[in-house]
C-alpha cells in the first residue's frame, strides 16, 4: 500500500494549540472501505521508518493514532512500535464482537492505546476506562448543557476526550472550556478571525537584519558584531553548533568560529528556523511545526533533482509559506521585509518557478486530496519516496522544534 497510495496526516491539538500527536491514514476513496491488509501496511510502514532499532522513538513525545479493524488487532507488526506512543482508532460497534472485545482489553493490558469511534458515552458510562483511553467526542452548539454534563464526568476518569470535527475557532473555544482534551482537524490553517496583526518583535528585527546580510554576504567580521548585540541569540548559535550532529570533536567558543564552520547558506537556514520560532505573537505552535514539517518535506521531495544548494532554498520557501500567520503580517509585508530570490518569491505567491512545485505537493499532504498523486506524477516521485520523505520531515521537525 505504501508504494501506491500516499500518506495523509492529521495533527491533534490540546487546547493550547500544541501538536500532542498525528493522525496517519492512506488516502483513500471514503466510498470504498479500507481493508485489513492496507492497514497492517500502514502500521508496518510507519514503525520501519520512525522507531529506529538503535536510535529508537524519533517522534519524541507525540503520539500516532492509527484505524484499526478487529483482524488486526493482534498483527505483529504493532510490537514494532511502542505501546505508549500507540492508539488504536476502532469502532464502538466492534466491541459486542467477544473476541474482539477481549483481544482490545489485552492490548490496553500491554499499554497500547485504545479510541473508540462513535461512543455512546452517557450508556457506556464506568465501562469506558477498562475498555478505552480516549473516546471520540462529537461537538454540537445546540444541547451544549447536556453535553457539559456528558464531558464533566468523562473527565473525573482516566479516559481522554478528543473532539472531531472542530470546524471552528469558536467551536474550539467552546470544547476547550467544556474540558476536551484534543482536536482532529486543519483548523490550525484556518486563520482566527479578530487577530490583530503585531509586527516584528526585537528579536525577529535582529535576525532579519542577519538574513539581510547573509544575502549580501557581509563580512564574518559584521555578522560576529550584530551577533554580539544579542546575548540569547549568540548563545542559541553556539549550542546549535556544539550540538553533536556537528561532531567538530571540541568545544566551540567563539562567534566567528561558528559562522565560518556553518557557513553562509546553512547560517541563512539556521536563521530562517530562528524567525519563525521567535513569534511572540501568540500565534499557535502547531504552526511552527507545520511549517517546519512544510518545508523539510519540500526539501527532500527536491533533493534528488535540484541538489542540495537549491534544496535549500525549498526550505525557505516552505518555512515562509506560513511566516505570514507566525508573524501576523500579510504575505505582502513579509516578502516587502526580506530580500528572497525570485525563484522562492514565485514559489510562495504562485507556487510556480523550479520551486513552487514541491512546496504544492508537500502542501497536499496535509490535505486528503488528490492533488498528491497528480503532483507527485508530474515531478515523477514515487509514492514510496513521497510517503518515506513525509515520515522523515515528521521525525527531523521533532528535534529542530523540540
Amino acid at each position: 500500500m505504501h508504494q501506491t497510495h500516499f500518506l495523509v496526516r492529521e495533527p491533534l491539538l490540546d487546547p493550547q494549540q500544541r501538536v500532542v500527536g498525528y493522525e496517519l491514514t492512506w488516502q483513500h476513496n471514503p466510498d470504498l472501505a479500507v481493508t485489513q491488509a492496507d492497514l497492517e501496511d500502514l502500521v508496518g510502514f510507519v514503525a520501519s521508518q520512525v522507531n529506529d532499532p538503535e536510535r529508537g522513538w524519533l517522534l519524541r513525545d507525540k503520539t500516532l493514532f492509527l484505524e484499526a479493524v478487529p483482524a488486526m488487532l493482534s498483527t505483529d507488526a504493532l510490537y514494532d512500535l511502542p505501546p505508549q506512543h500507540t492508539v488504536l482508532s476502532i469502532a464502538t460497534r466492534e466491541l459486542t464482537n467477544p473476541d474482539t472485545l477481549a483481544a482490545v482489553r489485552a492490548l490496553r493490558a500491554g499499554d497500547v492505546g485504545i479510541l473508540l469511534r462513535n461512543c455512546d458515552i452517557a450508556r457506556a458510562g464506568s465501562r469506558l476506562p477498562t475498555i478505552c483511553s480516549y473516546v471520540e467526542v462529537r461537538f454540537s452548539g445546540t444541547d451544549v448543557a447536556t453535553q457539559a454534563r456528558t464531558y464533566a464526568a468523562l473527565k473525573q476518569s482516566s479516559v481522554r476526550m478528543v473532539g472531531r470535527p472542530v470546524t471552528t475557532w469558536a467551536d474550539f473555544d467552546a470544547c476547550a472550556a467544556l474540558g476536551i482534551d484534543a482536536f482532529v482537524g486543519k483548523l490550525h490553517l484556518t486563520p482566527r478571525p479578530g487577530t490583530e496583526a503585531k509586527g516584528l518583535n526585537p528579536a525577529q528585527t535582529v535576525i532579519l537584519q542577519l538574513m539581510q546580510m547573509v544575502n549580501a554576504n557581509a563580512d564574518v567580521a559584521k555578522l560576529e558584531s550584530v551577533l554580539k548585540r544579542d546575548a540569547a541569540l549568540s548563545y542559541k548559535l553556539l549550542r546549535y553548533i556544539n550540538s553533536a550532529g556537528f561532531g567538530t570533536g571540541r568545544e566551540i567558543q567563539s562567534l566567528k568560529q561558528a559562522i565560518t564552520l556553518l557557513g553562509y547558506q546553512p547560517l541563512y537556514r539556521w536563521l530562517t528556523l530562528l524567525l519563525a520560532t521567535a513569534s511572540t505573537t501568540g500565534y499557535s505552535p502547531v504552526l511552527l511545526e507545520t511549517a517546519v514539517v512544510r518545508g523539510r518535506l519540500a526539501e527532500l521531495l527536491s533533493l534528488e533533482t535540484l541538489g542540495r544548494a537549491e534544496a535549500e532554498n525549498v526550505f525557505v520557501a516552505g518555512m515562509f509559506s506560513l511566516l505570514d500567520r507566525l508573524l501576523g503580517l500579510p504575505m505582502k509585508d513579509v516578502l516587502e521585509t526580506i530580500q528572497l530570490s525570485d525563484e522562492v518569491v514565485k514559489a510562495l505567491l504562485e507556487r510556480g518557478g523550479r520551486y513552487g512545485p514541491y512546496l504544492a505537493l508537500a502542501e497536499a499532504c496535509e490535505l486528503n486530496s488528490t492533488l498528491v498523486s497528480s503532483l507527485a506524477a508530474t515531478l515523477k516521485i514515487s509514492p514510496a519516496d513521497v510517503n518515506k520523505a513525509h515520515l522523515s520531515a515528521l521525525a527531523w521537525t521533532q528535534n529542530v522544534t523540540a
